[in-house]
């Protein structure tokens, strides 16, 4: 249990105050140089922000005290506190005055959700579990670590609960080590327990996690840094002995394995007469994993071996990936019904169930999981409703929200701010407004806030906010199709469908004409610049410039052309381009090389290795079979859309 007032924490947290007090002056007097006296106000809210965001507590109060009368005062607020409360200076008082102040709003709950991140790594459970019941949100795992800490140190049992949270290392956090901690020392997390987290960690290469569960464990004769940091040295060492030893090792496999899992296999092959069943078996999962990432052949011998061995999820999630590459759909249903029911609740996990059901005979089971996600408006819901011999149409429209029920949504604050956000370019901050006024609406409320969206050219909130409706579905609104007469010019002479460009621009840029991504990819397409340059060379473009790629003319021109370029490169596939289009050319061939058969489509989909492609291209697919259904009024086909893919190609690619 940890105690609240550690001394030797105490005085880390003075020493590193001290530090940040003078860096913050220092850096205040440095603003001061950088922001001229006649900086606008929206310049100075900006530096604000950045200051915030970097936890300088003596430049954002210097900052916000040149801001009276913002037009987002509650924002002003928020970046002056914000960096007290993360280093655990702001006064208690001034902390519940705020949320008193801005109770209600999304900013005021944002504010709670670092306050009790600091109450949790202080140990404050008191003000901690006073103030958990009204954080609205509840979305951050760490938080929800701390809570579960909370219940523990007073003896309540949470270990299940807490199994369910802890899947997703990369989440963790102070919070959630803590709470492993503690659920080993009061025996409510059995060793097993343990192990299995720190495997779960080594798999995503959360060393901090490893590290921390590590001294949970009675020391083998080699430390689980030891196999982080020399695996294959461990791994050639063989298992030696104890339950320690044999999991330490476990853990090496799986680090031998990410770079060579034929080496792991080795290893395993020569020292697994020294492992209980169970181990081998686990072993087996380390290395299978790795071997799925690399979409290796022997993945699906490795997942065999592995048997009835606890998995983490995503071990789960790549297991029926590789059985549905080879076809082995027995192992698709065993291990999609061995998954624990949030998972196997998964709309994917449902469909490809229903597929594996359907394989077995078992049609009324299978039209039964079907059925269940048939009226979902995505990838796999279209799918399931092809498999009950339907296909995707548009259902009929609403009455359109009138006037004032418009009217009402353009008095709402929480919008206004939202509208302003967009206007800073802080499309964060925009969307973090926008959906907290959304969480309590009726289908009518959302109807008419999206319209409103669409009034105010926010097309992304229009698209998001319809989304989320029940039972009134407006496709004009979930499927928008603007710049149509630019898009066609751009499209016609290639000979390219517009459904498909659609799908791809709802995707990347959601209609915002001027975004651009992290990674510098601009544009309603989301070209990056070396792209662009690419591409206007190859169609004769001599007079481009970089600053016209978020021209809509242009953007359509480039970004139509380089699909073109794409698509006939990867010999039609509308499947494989997309993938392409966001992971590169070059590698949806590379990944179809791994096939050991024929596949259809949407199994080329699942097997992608890169989790933000493997969902852009469902994503992007979906919308363009809606699109073709819009833009041609009759009924469409996903899966013809989808296609198959072979393994093996000759043709090579020089596109970027």
């Amino acid at each position: 249990m940890r105690q609240k007032n550690h001394p030797f924490k105490k005085c880390l947290i003075s020493l590193s105050l001290a530090a940040i007090a003078v860096l913050g002056v220092a850096s205040a007097a440095q603003a001061q140089k950088r922001l001229s006296a006649g900086a606008s106000a929206d310049d100075t809210f900006m530096a604000l922000r950045e200051a915030a965001r970097n936890d300088n507590a003596a430049l954002a109060l210097d900052l916000a005290a040149r801001l009276p009368g913002y037009d987002i005062p509650s924002y002003v607020d928020y970046y002056r506190l914000k960096p007290r409360v993360r280093d655990y200076t702001a006064p208690e008082q001034e902390i519940r005055d705020f949320l008193t102040r801005y109770d209600g709003t999304a900013i005021g709950d944002r504010l709670r959700n670092d306050w009790l991140l600091a109450l949790g790594k202080t140990g404050n459970w008191v003000t901690f579990d006073e103030q958990y019941p009204k954080f609205a949100l509840d979305d951050d795992t760490q938080v929800k670590c701390f809570a579960l800490n909370s219940r523990a140190v007073k003896g309540q049992n949470v270990a299940d609960e807490a199994r369910a949270l802890l899947v997703s290392p990369k989440d963790y956090g102070q919070g959630c080590s803590e709470l492993i901690a503690t659920l080993a020392q009061n025996h409510q997390f059995s060793d097993a327990d343990v192990w299995g987290q720190i495997r779960q960690a080594a798999e995503n290469g959360n060393s901090v996690v490893v590290r921390r569960a590590a001294v949970l464990l009675d020391n083998g004769d080699v430390s689980l840094q030891q196999a982080l940091d020399k695996p294959a040295l461990i791994a050639a060492r063989g298992p030696g002995r104890g339950a320690t030893n044999h999991q330490t090792y476990i853990i090496a496999l799986g680090r031998v394995a990410k770079n060579n899992p034929a080496q792991a296999a080795n290893f395993l092959n020569s020292n697994g007469n020294q492992l209980t069943a169970q181990e081998q078996a686990l072993g087996w999962g380390q290395i299978a994993l790795a071997a799925s990432y690399k979409l290796a052949p022997e993945a699906l011998d490795y997942w065999r071996k592995t048997k009835d061995a606890p998995l983490s999820q995503d071990a789960m999630q790549w297991k029926v990936r590789m059985a549905l590459r080879g076809g082995d759909w027995k192992m698709v249903r065993a291990t999609i019904e061995g998954m624990p029911q949030g998972l196997r609740s998964d709309i994917t996990w449902v469909y490809w169930l229903g597929r594996a059901l359907k394989e077995d005979g078992l049609n009324e089971a299978a039209r039964r999981q079907f059925e269940s996600i048939s009226q979902n408006f995505s990838f796999y819901g279209q799918l399931a409703l092809e498999e009950l011999g339907q296909k995707i149409t548009i259902p009929p429209g609403p009455v359109p929200p009138g006037a004032g029920e418009v009217a009402v949504m353009a008095q709402n604050e929480g919008f206004r701010r939202s509208l302003k956000f967009y206007q800073l370019n802080l499309r964060f901050e925009a969307i973090r407004e926008w959906n907290w006024e959304l969480r309590k609406m009726n289908d009518r409320q959302l109807l008419a806030a999206a319209e409103f969206a669409r009034q105010s050219d926010v097309l992304d909130r229009m698209v998001s906010t319809s989304d989320k409706t029940r039972t009134e579905f407006d496709f004009t609104q979930r499927f928008p199709a603007p710049h149509l007469g630019e898009m066609t010019a751009a499209t016609r002479p290639l000979g390219m469908e517009n459904a498909w460009i659609y799908g791809l621009i709802r995707q990347e840029s959601r209609f915002i004409k001027n975004a651009k991504s992290y990674v510098g990819a601009s544009g309603l397409m989301q070209l990056m610049p070396a792209t662009a340059k690419f591409v206007a060379k190859k169609i004769g473009m001599t007079e481009f410039t970089p600053d016209q790629v978020n021209d809509i003319n242009t953007n359509l021109l480039l970004g139509t052309s380089y699909l073109s370029m794409v698509v006939n490169n990867l010999e039609g596939s509308e499947t494989m381009a997309t993938a392409g289009y966001n992971a590169g050319p070059g590698r949806p061939r590379t990944w179809r090389s791994t096939l050991p058969r024929t596949v259809e489509g949407a199994i080329f989909a699942e097997i992608i290795p890169f989790n933000e492609t493997r969902g852009y291209v469902k994503n992007v697919m979906s919308n363009a079979t809606y699109y073709a259904a819009m833009f041609e009024n009759r009924p469409q086909s996903l899966k013809q859309r989808m296609g198959s893919v072979a393994p093996n190609s000759n043709v090579a690619t020089d596109l970027p």
